[in-house]
Order: structure tokens, then C-alpha cells, then sequence
């Protein structure tokens, strides 16, 4: 990565590295080490499970200094939802974070700059470099910054279909829910995944994508809808 794309994305998180080579290490893909560098370990999946952490922890106390009156069981399920991996893709989107990322050849044919699942993995490591780097008041001021209007307005995260679907079978007694994938197909740099969800044994959503997570949340969005459509 260029010197003038590490400034601009200074400039866009607000945070100046002293050690550059983390930034540059939160945004490189495991596909990029090991075509680029030959070495797995210089890729960001550490720094992400770091993150990962970091992340839940302050969202945690974003969730409890700004919304004293919640019970835990809601802060709880808000605190899933800022997480969860769509929403992390929305905020890595706001930050354009997929301009930054290093990638293999195959992942970068393959749409990965726009993949949610690699957005949401490189906002997690820029979270736990720039904690490194710095230590907890710059990750806690660009948490916040990111974070604040969807606890203040939870209409506006990212929907969790598999939560929602979930919580309305549980309130139905013998049902039992299942995910199964029945079909995948593209190369392995740019596979597309459809899941069932089942009900009981009766497919009631189908979902396709570029994950079989993400192909979760289609499956259980086109089941919440078949199951509107019937109230109606």
C-alpha cells in the first residue's frame, strides 16, 4: 500500500499509527499473504480475532452508558445486532475500508472489496491495530463515532433475519428450526452459497450467497415474509 492511500486512511479513522505496519497488517487478506508475502502470518486474522473482543467490550459500553433504562436481555440482543456481521460490513463500507484491502488475485477478481464478510473481518483488525498502536481512547472514539446512531436509532442497523426468526419459534412449542445448505457453485474465489431453512422439516425461506452466513440471513428473511404473507 501506498504512502499517500496509509494518509487518507489516517485521515478517514482519525489516527495516526506510529507503527504504520500494523494498519498495513489489519488490511491485508490471508489471500494476499499468502500469494504476495508467502507468509499466513502477516495476514490481518489475528489482529481480527483481537478485535473481535475489542469491539463487543466497548459496543458494550456504549450500550450501557446511553441507554441506562434497557434490561440486560435487550442490551444483549442490541449489542448482537451492532455486531453482527452485516452492520460491521455497513460501518467498513461509511470508512471504505475495502479500498484499502490487500488481496490475492483470485479474491480481488472475485468482488472480495465488496464482500461482507471480509469487511466486517478488516474493521475488526484495524480495531485491535489501532489498540496496539495506541491503546483503549482512540478504538473507543471511532466505536463510538460509528456506533452511537444505531443504539440512539435501532431501526437503522443492520437486520438480523436469523435472530428474529429465531425468537418466533421459540415462542412456538415442538417447532425446531434448521439451516441447510443444498447448493454452492462458482470458483473457489467467487463461490455463491443457497441455504433452506426448514421449519419443522418444511423448507419455508431459500436464500442464496457469498457466504453461507450471509445465505442464512436471505433464507430467514424470505421465511419472516412467507410467514407475513400467510397472517395476511
Amino acid at each position: 500500500m501506498d504512502e499517500l492511500k496509509l494518509k487518507h486512511l489516517q485521515e478517514i479513522i482519525d489516527y495516526n499509527f506510529n507503527d504504520i505496519t500494523l494498519l498495513v497488517k489489519s488490511m491485508t487478506h490471508s489471500s494476499y499473504a499468502n500469494e504476495k508475502i508467502r507468509n499466513a502470518d502477516s495476514s490481518n486474522e489475528r489482529l481480527e480475532f483481537l478485535g473481535d473482543s475489542l469491539l463487543g467490550m466497548t459496543v458494550a459500553l456504549l450500550i450501557y452508558s446511553l441507554e441506562p433504562d434497557l434490561s440486560e436481555g435487550k442490551m444483549t440482543k442490541l449489542r448482537a445486532e451492532l455486531v453482527c456481521e452485516g452492520n460491521l460490513a455497513n460501518v467498513a463500507k461509511e470508512l471504505d475500508l475495502g479500498s484499502y484491502l490487500l488481496l490475492g488475485r483470485g479474491e480481488e477478481n472475485g468482488g472480495g472489496r465488496n464482500r461482507p464478510s471480509l469487511l466486517s473481518d478488516a474493521f475488526e483488525a484495524l480495531i485491535a491495530a489501532m489498540y496496539l498502536d495506541g491503546g483503549y481512547r482512540p478504538i473507543e472514539r471511532l466505536i463510538f463515532k460509528y456506533f452511537t446512531p444505531g443504539v440512539k436509532n435501532p431501526s437503522n442497523i443492520f437486520k438480523d433475519y436469523k435472530t428474529k426468526l429465531q425468537e418466533l419459534i421459540q415462542g412456538n412449542p415442538g417447532k425446531s428450526l434448521l439451516y441447510e445448505v443444498t447448493g454452492e457453485c462458482g470458483p473457489d474465489h467467487d463461490k455463491s452459497f443457497t441455504v433452506e431453512v426448514q421449519i419443522s422439516g418444511k423448507t419455508i425461506g431459500i436464500g442464496t450467497g457469498k457466504s453461507k452466513k450471509w445465505a442464512e440471513q436471505e433464507a430467514a428473511k424470505a421465511a419472516l415474509s412467507t410467514m407475513e404473507a400467510k397472517k395476511e
